[in-house]
């Protein structure tokens, strides 16, 4: 029978390394695949999970139904990046646990990764430090898997729980990281204490051996997907805070002692689009780098008739910047975007009058685009763009009211004043979403749309006003499916 039961369980890892094999001759070209956010191959996706980067890799695992394109029968998915961009699907890492009679209860829901550089489980095999995914089985506690071969193959620790279930608290979603100041592991967890529901939000728990974890504090008013991280107030080394965030990418900034954290802010929204959830920061970025890099899922989105469901949003650096109203948190994309830039047009002090000018970009054309532009106010009512414009179909509008000073799309709006009189623009078109980056990333609104797949036209437009174009770069952006030059 044990010969019987291994063979089953090899036969089941080479019909999904076979999967995965399959999926990277796939083209990637459906209408409504997008071409430089990360999809899975096929079947469902959501939360990323484990973000982590290691020996010269990027590792993005995701909750992942392997059986269809609906939510149900979690796994952890898994892709690797040399540069944060380019993407290669992996075989499953993280199964379901088999200590359960029911295996659809204990299915591997979203959680978080750390490198073991002092080898504190024992588990480390020759010099290659162990990567460790911390995870909640759901109704069996949190959990421990562990990689000797750099993320390659995953197995389950076998000190499992490493905290118990507990039927009232619902905790889930555990985001573990080193705290250099108290020189002890951090774990934030979403928990519901004794089942109080206006009680739930992020407790914190400390640990120096990554098994024995105590319970320190919690914060009321959060709602899965915790996340802890440290940032520099306008890029000063010497002036830092903490800021801990919510599953929607709403957070507080405030100081951290390793044990409680300590608000300085309100609960601050983080994206106001309409597609945007399950943030989580990488994890091991090199010192030299010092980026702090973020990544959420696209709940909500649409892609009908795909093989696939969900994507994520294009990578993102956070910062801290001190404005008027306190220190808050901006968000912009990562620089390696420009590894996709295909060759651009630049326009530089065009003074647009409504009704005398014809659109300044009536000559771009696609369906994934970077734009980035600078717009003096002048008199101006409002300007914007349509993407995705057709003569069959009307596109999305791009809105930035300026006698309301909101920025707007696709229903959603932000509060965005001018800086010295203008407006800074940075927006990611791809096939089935949008991501708008407003005045360096103050405002930010992602979100999912559809479109007639054969629109392409991209138009800028002004209203009741001269409208100064001060710079305008638009660049055709190249899929990630597409082999490197």
């Amino acid at each position: 029978m044990k010969s019987l039961h291994n063979y089953l369980i090899l036969s089941y890892l080479l019909f999904f390394s076979a999967i995965s094999s399959q999926a990277q001759k796939h083209n990637f070209d459906e209408v409504y695949r997008p071409q430089f956010h990360f999809t899975p191959a096929q079947n469902w996706m959501n939360d990323p999970n484990g973000l982590i980067y290691f020996d010269g890799v990027y590792h993005l695992f995701y909750q992942h139904n392997p059986n269809g394109n609906e939510w149900g029968y979690m796994h952890w998915g898994h892709a690797t990046s040399k540069d944060l961009v380019h993407w290669e699907h992996q075989p499953i890492a993280i199964y379901p646990d088999d200590n359960s009679k029911d295996k659809e209860l204990a299915t591997a829901w979203s959680g978080s990764a750390i490198v073991d550089h002092n080898n504190l489980l024992g588990l480390q095999q020759g010099s290659t430090p162990c990567l460790l995914a911390f995870y909640t089985s759901k109704d069996n506690g949190q959990r421990i898997a562990y990689s000797t071969d750099k993320g390659q193959t995953w197995q389950k620790f076998a000190g499992n729980p490493v905290i118990p279930f507990n039927e009232k608290d619902e905790a889930r979603d555990p985001k573990v990281f080193w705290h250099q100041e108290s020189q002890k592991y951090v774990m934030v967890l979403w928990r519901k204490p004794d089942g109080v529901q206006n009680a739930q939000g992020i407790s914190i728990y400390t640990s120096e051996n990554l098994t024995d974890w105590n319970y320190e504090s919690h914060v009321p008013g959060f709602y899965e997907c915790p996340d802890l991280v440290k940032l520099p107030v306008n890029r000063r080394a010497d002036d830092t805070r903490w800021v801990i965030f919510d599953g929607d990418g709403s957070y507080i900034v405030g100081q951290f002692d390793g044990k409680k954290f300590s608000p300085e802010t309100p609960k601050i929204q983080g994206d106001y689009g309409k597609n945007y959830y399950a943030t989580q920061t990488f994890s091991n970025i090199p010192e030299e780098d010092g980026r702090v890099i973020q990544l959420a899922w696209m709940r909500g989105g649409e892609f009908p008739d795909m093989p696939f469901n969900g994507q994520m949003t294009f990578p993102s650096e956070l910062a801290l910047t001190t404005y008027l109203e306190g220190i808050r948190l901006v968000r912009t994309p990562i620089k390696e975007i420009e590894l996709l830039h295909e060759k651009g047009a630049v326009w530089e002090n065009k003074n647009l009058i409504p009704g005398l000018n014809k659109n300044l970009t009536k000559k771009v054309k696609g369906d994934c685009l970077h734009i980035k532009g600078t717009f003096e106010l002048k008199t101006v009512n409002s300007f914007g763009f349509v993407v995705r414009n057709s003569r069959k179909e009307v596109g999305v509008e791009i809105r930035y009211d300026a006698t309301k000073n909101v920025l707007s799309c696709l229903g959603k709006g932000v509060r965005l004043m001018p800086e010295d009189g203008k407006i800074e623009l940075e927006i990611l078109l791809d096939r089935t979403s949008l991501e708008l980056f407003g005045n360096g990333g103050k405002a930010v609104l992602s979100s999912c749309y559809k479109a007639e797949p054969s629109a392409q036209d991209l138009v800028l437009y002004n209203t009741g006003g001269e409208l100064l174009v001060e710079k305008l770069e638009v660049h055709p952006i190249k899929s990630i499916y597409l082999p490197e030059d």
